[in-house]
């Protein structure tokens, strides 16, 4: 491990980037394409804003990815870039939910009536109070079910995208000072820590959302939500989670000594997996968020003959303002 550690001759690393250049082409290609079809069906605007803004994460993950690989001199800066643009994408997702059930108001009405009537699930206890498992129940109250709980997971869900830029930034300024460590789990290093404090932020976020796909996954059955959360999760958390065991594997507690260079060859491994990955996660959102789904669909704001670049102009308005999204909820 050590001798693999401290050697990187030129012709492995351009061969590592030569293979993840042609992954990282085909996870572009085909995101914007899918893109590029939901542009073109931009007939649901209040659901198709977020759901571009989704999809968005692959070309995001893959461009920063390739060029941190390229050039691991700018991994911080593509690594803030990243991290900021996951946070973005997993409120887009909880967003996106939302406008499935028909917006707020009407997600807010739909979990008082499920309050109301008991839904037929174990994570309900009584009519109206979500039970938590082990050992959660210990700490956490009982929510209930309908505006309480639609505050507590939007928020659990909110937390995680503040947490996660000011971590990203934070970071930026530790490694001006020297004291980031990047993959370092040292003590006098702010890498563990902001570690930490993500795993902590990450988990409840996770936990928000999965606890409200469970109570609404019966009525977002149209949308096959389970395909999507799936989805989603795997290229936000596992990849996280790959990261952080990345650099447990490389660091001087889990192999003999330290070898100089080792937190460059985790980085660049980390980003050459990325590469690989989003390939697959762009051919998964092609099956998983088709933009058929939306070529059905007429609304007053879509008129028949509207070219591509009008609705990308629109979706641009849509996501600048995002005006809509807030009126329903006052």
């Amino acid at each position: 491990m050590e001798l693999m550690l401290s050697i990187n001759p030129p012709s492995i690393r351009l061969s590592a980037v030569g293979i993840a250049g042609v992954f990282a082409s085909i996870a572009l290609c085909l995101s914007f394409f899918l893109l590029f079809q939901h542009l073109t069906n931009y007939n649901d605007p209040k659901e198709q804003k977020w759901l571009i803004g989704v999809i968005f994460m692959v070309p995001v993950y893959t461009v920063s990815s390739f060029l941190s690989l390229w050039n691991p001199d700018i991994s911080m800066e593509c690594d803030i870039l990243r991290n900021c643009y996951e946070a973005f994408a997993l409120y887009s997702f909880g967003n996106y939910l939302i406008e499935c059930l028909g917006g707020e108001r009407q997600t807010v009405e739909f979990l008082e009536r499920q309050g109301s009537s008991g839904a037929h699930t174990p994570l309900l206890k009584g009519k109206a109070t979500i039970r938590h498992p082990f050992p959660l129940q210990f700490l956490i109250r009982p929510w209930s079910l309908g505006i309480d709980f639609f505050k507590v997971t939007k928020f659990g869900i909110v937390q995680y995208m503040i947490v996660k830029t000011f971590s990203a930034f934070l970071a930026m300024l530790l490694e001006l000072f020297g004291v980031y460590g990047d993959g370092e789990f040292r003590w006098y290093y702010g890498y563990p820590y902001l570690t930490v404090i993500l795993n902590f932020s990450q988990t409840w976020a996770l936990y928000c959302l999965v606890q409200f796909y469970t109570i609404t996954h019966e009525e977002l059955a149209p949308i096959k939500p389970l395909a999507k959360f799936v989805c989603f999760k795997a290229i936000v958390f596992a990849t996280w989670w790959q990261g952080v065991g990345i650099a447990l594997f490389v660091s001087p507690g889990f192999t003999s000594g330290h070898p100089p260079g080792s937190v460059k060859f985790q980085s660049s491994l980390q980003n050459f997996i990325i590469c690989v990955e989003m390939a697959i996660a762009a051919v998964a959102h092609v099956r998983v968020f088709p933009a058929s789904t939306y070529q059905s669909v007429r609304t007053q704001n879509r008129p028949e003959g509207k070219c591509s670049r009008c609705c990308f102009q629109r979706w641009w308005a849509c996501c600048a303002g995002c005006k809509d999204h807030y009126v329903t909820s006052s």
